[in-house]
């Protein structure tokens, strides 16, 4: 990377790594321009300190780090809007939404509901002419109290009974439409956000031997009946229980508690919760 070109990445970032990690932006911008001119994060530490502000070894390598990051971010924020400008998608508020993403995982959330899908239950429930269906049931579950519907679900649902398009019966036609519900659900930004962070703070990891697998699985052994908070999960003890999962000798589960996860989903997409569980019963 050429000295330009890293001034310019530093300059666009450096306020938002300062903040970030609680440091001077003249801190982080001399030390963003040292690295790109090829130096070592010890030689940085050691004997630029009159630059950096006496910055650690930490403190440069996590510099390091995050403009590595946002590089990369960049580069995945420039595609995104290429592949939404060729297919004619990007609005103003979306583009607005993709700009302010400060981290990968939160531009792919936003993202998400536009990028080209494989064939799923829900696009074939798409196909079979059922999104109608599966955008009432949001609908009626999101209306405030006093102007919630009083139409049993099945009783909309039989207008979609299709034998032409192998929508053979109400049950099928409910069915078609939770799966375009679920798949609305799961690419929602905001709440993939929240739960992530349930995940992260409040998750369990589990893993559980299979069974007829113990002599299998020896050196696994520390792993046949395991429970502890994801927030605590060394990282070469994931890195054990999905090797043992890859190898099926484990069977592994990361979750969070379901109220709570139950909860946000509810804040998010439901209003009416006397009507809820019969609009989008699963």
């Amino acid at each position: 990377m050429s000295s330009a070109t890293s001034s310019t990445l530093v300059k666009d970032h450096v306020h938002l790594i300062a903040q970030e990690l609680d440091v001077g932006p003249n801190q982080v911008q001399a030390t963003g321009l040292l690295l790109a001119d090829g130096a070592t994060i010890p030689f940085i530490s050691r004997y630029r300190k009159e630059a950096t502000g006496s910055l650690d070894e930490v403190a440069v390598m996590a510099i390091r780090d995050r403009l590595e990051q946002l590089k990369e971010l960049d580069k995945r924020r420039q595609a995104i809007f290429k592949s939404l400008t060729e297919r004619d998608l990007l609005t103003p508020e979306l583009k607005e939404q993709i700009n302010e993403a400060k981290a990968l995982a939160r531009l792919e959330d936003i993202y998400l509901p536009f990028r080209p899908k494989r064939r799923t239950r829900a696009t074939m429930a798409r196909e079979k002419s059922l999104e109608p269906l599966a955008m009432w049931l949001l609908e009626a579950a999101g209306l405030p109290p006093g102007q919630a519907t009083d139409e049993d679900p099945a009783q909309r649902a039989s207008g979609f009974v299709d034998t032409e398009k192998e929508v053979s019966d109400v049950e099928e036609a409910l069915a078609g439409a939770r799966d375009i519900v679920a798949e609305i659900v799961s690419e929602e930004a905001s709440c993939r956000d929240s739960l992530r962070r349930m995940y992260l703070n409040e998750g369990m990891v589990t893993s559980k031997v299979l069974t007829g697998k113990e002599a299998q699985g020896a050196k696994f052994r520390d792993y046949f009946d395991w429970t502890e908070p994801v927030r605590r999960t060394a990282g070469h003890r994931m890195l054990a229980m999905r090797r043992g999962e890859k190898e099926k000798i484990l069977s592994m589960r990361v979750a969070p508690p379901d109220d709570p996860a139950v909860a946000i989903l509810t804040s998010h997409f439901v209003r009416n919760r006397t009507r809820a569980a019969d609009q989008v019963k699963t």
